[in-house]
């Protein structure tokens, strides 16, 4: 669930900033330190934090999930002003959500079996292997780890189908490697006529909202373009095949029977 979102001038010490973050004082300092986080406002001698800080709190374990090292947060940290107000972080942790909530999980056998529905033998876990759907622990031959157990159900129907392996390694890899470049495409798509353009304008107050609201809405609608294409594309290549070979057909038959085409 999102943090809501707080003001910037909210007065925070470092020990109350700490406790909101759910992190040690120390790591506040360390992250300071990496210029991670903006310097406090003083009073005195007293460091006082704000919402902006929270913000960038949130966001560097937003990105720590996602698997960045604090090197790469760093980069990322240093295109956003200093000044950034909590909104904006929330901006940039929108983006960076990932699109599905599915996350490696380490399981034992047990728990393998009960979550595909049936006993798995060794001959089917190194399948499900081979296809990416899980990967043993090396240390423990009793526990897998599962990329993801809405992926597991999918495995388990495509192995019931009885297709050769080397087929569904193929196919998989052929899925991959076109999607990517898709989600690298669409990413840049956004990138130069909504991210960059909102950036170079100096990332105003009214715009915000709107590519944030684009983001979210964005995503559900891409799966359901992608989805659509894809069985437009099927349907395509299916009805170019039948024409191809209802052609060849066609052809072979007037050449046995000495017919020619007119035309």
């Amino acid at each position: 669930m999102r943090r809501m979102l707080r003001t910037a001038d909210e007065e925070l010490t470092i020990d109350e900033l700490a406790a909101r973050a759910g992190v040690t004082v120390r790591t506040v300092r360390f992250y300071a330190s990496r210029g991670l986080l903006p310097p406090p406002r003083l009073r005195g001698r007293l460091g006082l934090y704000g919402g902006d800080h929270l913000a960038r709190l949130d966001l560097i374990r937003e990105l720590q999930a996602l698997g960045f090292t604090l090197t790469a947060i760093e980069h990322h940290l240093q295109r956003i002003p200093h000044d950034a107000p909590p909104e904006e972080l929330a901006l940039q942790r929108a983006l960076l959500a990932p699109w599905t909530s599915d996350q490696t999980e380490d399981i034992d056998r047990h728990e393998l079996n009960r979550r595909a529905g049936r006993p798995l033998d060794d001959e089917r876990i190194e399948q499900l292997a081979t296809l990416g759907i899980l990967e043993r622990i090396d240390d423990d031959p009793d526990r897998v780890r599962l990329s993801s157990t809405a992926m597991l159900g999918i495995g388990m129907q495509i192995l019931d189908l009885e297709l050769p392996l080397d087929m569904m390694v193929q196919a998989k890899r052929i899925v991959e490697q076109h999607t990517a470049q898709i989600a690298a495409d669409l990413r840049e798509l956004f990138a130069a006529h909504v991210l960059r353009p909102y950036v170079e304008r100096g990332r105003p107050e009214d715009e915000r909202e709107r590519v944030r609201t684009a983001t979210d809405r964005l995503r559900p609608l891409t799966i359901q373009v992608l989805v659509n294409g894809f069985q437009r594309a099927v349907n395509d290549v299916i009805r170019d095949h039948v024409e191809e070979h209802a052609d060849g057909t066609r052809l072979h038959r007037d050449t046995d029977t000495g017919e020619e085409d007119s035309q």
